[in-house]
Order: structure tokens, then sequence, then C-alpha cells
């Protein structure tokens, strides 16, 4: 009898097809450090175009070196401030991508706003708002304005990157547990609307993993007891692959 073809062995055979993004395009949000970095870099080695969207220019700057290093294709740098962009911010943001590389065929988005561990009674609604507008509110509004080309692409892909406590809140994690909850009410609310369209959009829950904003959260823990960023790059390619074409308004846990 022909074994089954696993999802596991998907993932790992996408580690080993450099072709596996060729001619598409790739957004990634946060990709200045941590998990959108090592995802950034990843798509590049497999062949997509990558456009690097984060706050800090000069992270950015070195993540576009690196690329450039190791042969991946030009990348496209995109500086915004999640935190204080407006529609009309992320509509120009659309319209670039556009004009200058005139496809999208895919969104990672790994961008997250966290100030610290603490309790209710000390946090404020000028805090909770940053964290909305950067963990729940920009990843909808730039799938929004990103639409027209998602829906031009036959394989369009979106990977929404939740947090552990945002799917099983505790205490002390306070609006950013909260507005990554709300991150995965969005979630199923779009996976439900795309459900008869080209484009698809899944979630996964990275759990633990080596990043600066694990440093800020477990200042005293051990980095390499840590799962480090890449251990998530199979899963990040094959979500994004034409592999997983048919994988859809599904919630993944870990690598």
């Amino acid at each position: 009898m022909r074994a089954t073809y696993s999802c596991r062995q998907k993932m790992n055979d996408s580690m080993t097809a450099q072709d596996l993004l060729i001619n598409q395009t790739i957004l990634v949000t946060g990709a200045g450090q941590g998990l959108g970095r090592a995802a950034a870099i990843a798509y590049a080695r497999h062949g997509a175009t990558v456009i690097l969207l984060g706050r800090n220019v000069r992270k950015l700057e070195q993540v576009y070196d690196e690329i450039v290093e190791i042969g991946g294709k030009q990348p496209a740098i995109f500086p915004m401030d999640l935190a204080a962009a407006t529609d009309a911010d992320y509509e120009a943001m659309a319209q670039a991508i556009g004009y200058q590389l005139g496809r999208l065929d895919g969104i990672l988005h790994c961008a997250t706003a966290f100030d610290a561990l603490a309790p209710q009674a000390l946090e404020s609604v000028e805090g909770w708002t940053n964290l909305f507008r950067v963990n729940a509110s920009a990843p909808a509004a730039i799938n929004r304005a990103c639409t027209n080309y998602l829906e031009a692409s036959e394989i369009a892909s979106v990977i929404l990157v939740g947090e552990t406590h945002g799917h099983h809140p505790v205490a002390y994690w306070g609006g950013f547990a909260v507005s990554k909850a709300a991150l995965e009410a969005y979630f199923k609310i779009q996976a439900d609307e795309w459900a008869d369209t080209p484009m698809r959009i899944n979630l996964l829950i990275p759990g633990p993993i080596n990043t600066p904003q694990r440093a800020r959260t477990h200042p005293g823990e051990a980095k390499d007891s840590l799962t480090q960023p890449e251990a998530l790059i199979p899963r990040l390619l094959y979500l994004m692959g034409r592999e997983s074409n048919g994988v859809r308004g599904h919630v993944f846990e870990g690598a």
C-alpha cells in the first residue's frame, strides 16, 4: 500500500525545493528581526522577491544585504510605523507594490507590538490602542488594501503569526493578549469570507522562540534552550508554497 504523503513530509520537501517560490512576490512585515527576518531570508533563498516592511530602516537594510549576499532576488524595502499608519498609508503601500513589482502572491504578518508584562490596573487606553493598531488592525488593513493583487494571484497565501497568550490568555499579559485574541477572531472571519476565493489565510502560533520579544518577557531565560526562529521555516515555506494551496483556515501551533 502506498504511504500517505504527510504534511510533515511536504514541509521537509519545501526546504529542499530551491525554486519553491520562484516568480512569487511576498510581503513580510516585521522583517527586520526575529521570525520575520528569518522568514524573509528563507523566502528569498527559495526564489521569491521579498518586500521588507518594518519600522527600523537600519535593520531592514541589514536583511536586504543578507538577501543580496546569498544570491537572492533584489528585495524591496518599505519603512512603515504600523502604530501610526492610516488607511491612506496602506492604500499607498499597495499602490507602490503594484507600480514597482506588478504583483503580490503572499503576505507573512510578523510585526508585533509589545510593551511589558503588567497587571491590568496599570495599563492605559493609549497602550491598548497602540497594541491593537499593530497586532490586530494593521494585518487586517494590509490584507484589505492588497486584496486586488492577492485575488489576481493563482496561489495567494496570507499567514498571520499569533501568540500563545492570545490563544490561552493568562494574568499580566493584558492588552497584548487581548489584541492577539482579536487577531484570531479576525482570522476566523477572514478565512470564512475568503472560503470561495483564490485567497487563503492561515494562523501560526509559534510558541516560545528566541526572539527580541521573548527576551523582554523572560530576560533570565537561556536563549539556547528555546526553539530558534529557523525551526519554523519549514512550516512557513510550506504554507506559502503551492503544495499547501488547499490548506486554509487552519491554526498551526509550533514548528
